[in-house]
């Protein structure tokens, strides 16, 4: 009697496990399919891309971006251009301060290896903002011809929603994607002034500001938009020129900033090359350790102060 109530019970649990992984697949398998539905409708009205790279670490950045940290590291992202993810980045700079770290460490001293993982972190940082700088400088040299595009399509007589999707068509990038992103979000009900407002807080300059209020305000209060942005569009010609002297102006000086930390760096490579050893031993006491610190921090203050008296805002 044991023996068949067993039997009975098993044969109870195995059907049930199998209606539940009958409802699981076709669960998986309606979502999977309406998933498919949603990226065709949204491809042919060009809202998404047709293709697109499977990312990496999905676990990760789905863990990183709900912190604070990963919400800053993705509009900064947002702002290079780069096709990586907040995730992909992390792990991406742990392997290269991990590689630092150990080759700081085997080619000149123990001690040199937390240095060079901590000077990891700063160039991946100074490498986003670098990328980032150079998208704004790009974008900005088009805002000339955004204005001019936006100031014909307004005169035509084109509502302001329907300028910004033409010149999105019109433009190559930086302009070009970034007001994709503006027309997609108009496309889905949001206000010109948020679309507007992310789009200069994702790339930030005086000339963007100008011709995002400029917008903002015709678009609230009417007025002579077309006017106004032919007046904008000669003075960002104007200031483009001016910007363009003024950068090679200072190329010299930043050249500056760059090579006198890299020619403390290779002092070291060339003291532990003339005496073999000579590192690891002046780093053994707390006093060569201290001087090393010492150094590296009047060399970044160093770095820090000409970049800061080289700015010079247009």
């Amino acid at each position: 009697m044991e023996l068949q109530n067993l039997i009975t019970l098993t044969t109870g649990i195995t059907l049930l496990t199998c209606v539940l992984a009958v409802v699981g697949v076709h669960a998986y398998a309606t979502g999977r399919a309406q998933r498919q539905a949603l990226v065709d409708r949204l491809s042919a009205t060009g809202q998404v891309p047709l293709t697109g790279r499977r990312r990496h670490f999905p676990t990760l950045d789905r863990r990183l971006r709900r912190t604070g940290l990963g919400k800053k590291l993705e509009l900064r992202l947002a702002a290079t251009g780069l096709d990586v993810t907040p995730g992909e980045f992390f792990v991406y700079m742990l392997a290269t301060v991990a590689g630092l770290w150990l080759i700081g460490q085997a080619t000149l001293a123990p001690f040199f290896g937390p240095i060079a993982g901590l000077l990891g972190i700063g160039v991946a940082l100074q490498f986003l903002n670098w990328q980032r700088q150079k998208r704004i400088e790009k974008f900005i040299n088009q805002l000339p011809e955004l204005a001019r595009i936006l100031a014909n399509a307004t005169q035509a007589g084109l509502a302001l929603r329907t300028a910004v999707g033409m010149a999105a068509e019109e433009l190559e990038a930086p302009a070009g994607e970034e007001l994709s992103k503006v027309a997609n979000q108009l496309a889905v009900g949001a206000s010109m002034d948020d679309a507007l407002g992310e789009l200069a807080d994702r790339l930030p300059s005086r000339e963007l500001v100008v011709l995002v209020t400029t917008l903002v305000l015709s678009n609230r209060a009417g007025g002579q938009v077309v006017s106004a942005l032919r007046n904008l569009t000669e003075t960002l010609e104007e200031r483009k020129e001016t910007r363009r002297e003024v950068r090679t102006q200072l190329s010299q000086v930043s050249m500056t900033s760059y090579a006198v930390p890299v020619l403390g760096v290779g002092s070291l490579f060339l003291m532990n090359g003339v005496k073999d050893g000579a590192l690891e031993r002046m780093t053994g006491s707390p006093a060569g350790q201290a001087a090393v610190i010492i150094a590296f921090g009047l060399y970044a203050i160093g770095f820090v102060l000409i970049r800061r008296l080289s700015r010079i805002d247009v």
